[in-house]
């Protein structure tokens, strides 16, 4: 038993109660459990996403991997895992990332045998690294990114920190800054590469996603009434959006996490819950009552549906204290697309689509008289919309580039 784990057992058993609370799943895999993987028969890349986000950003990426690699896909919540399965569970293995107790690690390390493991965006449990570089597995971060937050934060504890990031191969980060705040921190400016972020790349820039028409029918969305769209909804966005909307115009909130969905349904009262009409029992689907124009998203992987039947999309997490979502998957898909102040996390995607006239930001006063304002203009709307994807296509290629260097490294 290491140092670290006598650290971790205490935290674990003061925090069990909450993650109890928020139901999470999967822990045979969270302690190392699962099939040993079969023999390879190219080398094999583990590429370690946490959740949703960074799950959907490798959808450009995995399939240039598989050219060369057998790729097996990690995460960490259950909404990423189910992204995940979603996104590549006929082509790649997905698995829960260990958590950073010794044995755990061992254990998934053991019977997973990567080659490479690919860290995105951060990620740098300390034993998970040091049990790779005992081992001779080289470890790279590939659209990374530190946060003026996160950087404050591993600052206080920068030797610590700092010796994981020298056992990197390479850290691949999105901009400068981000740049800046590695070697702030401890990364050698030879192993630091600016190579973008992969998020543009992972966009899919189309009209149509399947299964939105048989969400709208399900849920009661009338198809011939505006729609706002209101997507990683929290703190108490679904009230404020329930005020802020225009007369005779729907709204869908999707919030960000699912201990969230009980408060969003008492802020949007008498709204049509997805999960209602999910059960199998129809005297159930009838008691959610007729369509209300209010509609909660309380299900896990259909975001992406609802934001293609939006006429103006609404990113949340970005009108409180919190730090933002990222805005490029509704932006690509054409809409008409809002976001607050508070965008932190995602300041440079979100400075580059205001720039280029694809995604207007506000703040919680401006926000009703906006809504009036894009639903009363299709044009505008539609400008909108044709910017930001012009956008989005400039910015790709980090995918691309992620890959060439993670082979190079899968192949010496």
């Amino acid at each position: 038993m290491s140092f670290l784990d006598l650290f971790y057992i205490p935290l674990a058993l003061v925090t069990a109660p909450m993650w109890a609370m928020k139901r999470r799943g999967g822990w045979g895999g969270r302690f190392g459990k699962g099939d040993v993987l079969g023999k390879k028969t190219k080398p094999r890349v583990m590429v370690h996403a946490v959740s949703v986000g960074e799950v959907s950003a490798l959808r450009a990426l995995v399939p240039v991997l598989l050219r060369e690699a057998e790729v097996v896909i990690t995460t960490t919540t259950d909404t990423g895992m189910a992204r995940a399965k979603e996104l590549f569970g006929a082509t790649c293995r997905v698995e829960r990332y260990p958590l950073d107790f010794s044995w755990s690690v061992k254990r998934f390390l053991d019977r997973v045998a990567p080659d490479v493991v690919v860290l995105v965006e951060l990620e740098v449990w300390p034993q998970f690294v040091d049990a790779c570089h005992a081992r001779g597995v080289p470890i790279c971060i590939i659209n990374g990114r530190l946060s003026a937050r996160s950087f404050k934060g591993y600052s206080r504890i920068a030797g610590f920190f700092g010796t994981r990031l020298q056992k990197l191969a390479f850290a691949a980060v999105q901009d400068g800054e981000y740049a800046k705040r590695f070697e702030a921190l401890g990364l050698a400016s030879d192993k630091c590469l600016i190579s973008g972020t992969m998020k543009w790349d992972g966009a899919g820039l189309v009209d149509e996603v399947s299964g939105a028409s048989e969400l709208a029918q399900q849920m009661g969305i009338d198809r011939s009434k505006p729609l706002v769209v209101a997507g990683s909804t929290a703190e108490d966005e679904e009230a404020m959006l329930v005020r802020a909307l225009p007369k005779g115009v729907q709204l869908l909130c999707a919030p960000r996490k699912p201990e969230h969905f009980e408060e969003a349904a008492r802020a949007m009262g008498g709204c049509v819950r997805r999960s209602a009409m999910q059960v199998a029992d129809p005297d159930l689907r009838r008691a959610s009552g007729p369509a209300s124009g209010l509609f909660l998203l309380d299900t896990i992987g259909e975001l992406r549906k609802a934001y293609a039947l939006a006429d103006v999309v609404v990113v949340g997490r970005s009108f409180g204290t919190l730090y933002g979502s990222d805005p490029i998957e509704p932006v690509a898909l054409g809409k008409a697309t809002i976001i607050g102040p508070s965008t932190s996390d995602f300041a440079q995607n979100v400075r580059d689509l205001v720039a280029g006239g694809g995604l207007i930001q506000t703040s919680r006063e401006q926000l009703s008289g906006l809504l009036v304002e894009l639903l009363a203009d299709a044009t505008r709307r539609k400008r909108l919309g044709e910017a930001g994807r012009a956008v989005i296509r400039e910015r790709q290629g980090a995918s691309e580039r992620h890959a060439e260097m993670i082979l190079t490294l899968a192949n010496r």
